[in-house]
């Protein structure tokens, strides 16, 4: 079968013998070891320790802390689907009780006590220090141009111990496959709240998993989905049509496509051996229940 242009290349089997390129499969196997950060306990509690006001400050504050004291249009022009009064109850008073650099320490600090407790003594382990190597070589090799969440967590210094600067590269590594996935979303006419219906519409992820965290009402919800069914790409069941489900592919596609750089760069071995070291200690912190499932990540696990 010819393969759509642009479509990235290096093709793999999945769970259930399914097909999955390479950049998708790196970030689902990648995700929960980042991901973790926003449902481990000792985040939550670090983050209130800092000053921070609440789950929702926590969250936007940390994960846009290494752009600097930004306001909140810049903060939801790059997480570009939340609704931006959602931000703006964070951003700025966020750095009235606290500041980019204290959230930024707080935000590692939590990653090493959430990842010490998930793997205990295993986190000393060889393979550890080998997949830290292995994905700092591929968050190394993207290139900051367009990227701009990336770009700004790129200029942070890399940590020392191996299960953090496999954190740093995981968290490198799914900002510049979100920025990419931004610019592919934005390329296709999709607004943030559609996104999100599509995604609904797809069948992967229940509404309720998505909108109350997302901050879109419900009737800001019912508004996306009618503009959808003017474009012919929703039913009236909110199913995704042929034509949804070829929009919402094609985005999907020119994610990956952007994404494929830092794997390239990999290379097939490097991948595959970064795939084998990374999946039971993904699989550990979902098991540990740090990685709820569904999750508004939209990410599903074996």
């Amino acid at each position: 079968m010819s393969r759509p242009h642009g479509e990235p290349h290096g093709e793999i089997e999945s769970g259930g013998g399914s097909i999955m390129v390479l950049p998708r499969a790196m970030w689902k196997v990648l995700e929960p070891y980042h991901g973790m950060i926003y449902f481990a306990p000792e985040a939550r509690v670090a983050f209130a320790e800092a000053g921070l006001k609440g789950y929702w400050m926590g969250y936007f504050a940390s994960r846009s802390a290494a752009m600097g004291p930004v306001g909140p249009e810049v903060v939801a022009a790059v997480f570009y689907n939340f609704h931006p009064r959602m931000v703006a109850r964070s951003i700025p008073d966020a750095w009235r009780f606290s500041s980019p650099d204290r959230v930024l320490d707080t935000r590692y600090r939590a990653a090493d006590a959430a990842l010490r407790r998930i793997f205990g003594a295993a986190i000393a382990e060889p393979g550890v220090e080998e997949a830290a190597h292995l994905a700092r070589t591929a968050a190394e090799a993207c290139d900051v141009a367009g990227r701009a969440l990336f770009a700004a967590h790129s200029a942070l210094p890399w940590p020392d111990a191996p299960h953090l600067q496999l954190w740093h590269a995981a968290t490198l590594l799914r900002e510049y496959r979100g920025d990419g996935h931004v610019a592919a979303l934005l390329a296709g006419g999709i607004d943030g709240c559609e996104a999100h219906v599509t995604l609904v519409g797809a069948g992967g992820t229940p509404r309720e998993a998505i909108q109350p965290h997302r901050g879109w009402s419900d009737e800001e919800w019912e508004a996306a989905e009618k503009r959808l069914r003017s474009r012919g790409w929703l039913d009236d069941a909110g199913q995704l049509t042929n034509a949804g489900q070829s929009a919402r592919l094609h985005v999907e596609a020119r994610t990956d496509a952007l994404a494929e750089r830092p794997w390239a760069a990999l290379g097939a071995d490097g991948c595959a051996r970064l795939r084998e070291l990374v999946f039971p200690l993904s699989d550990a912190i979902v098991r540990a229940g740090d990685l709820p499932m569904p999750n508004p990540l939209g990410l599903s696990w074996p």
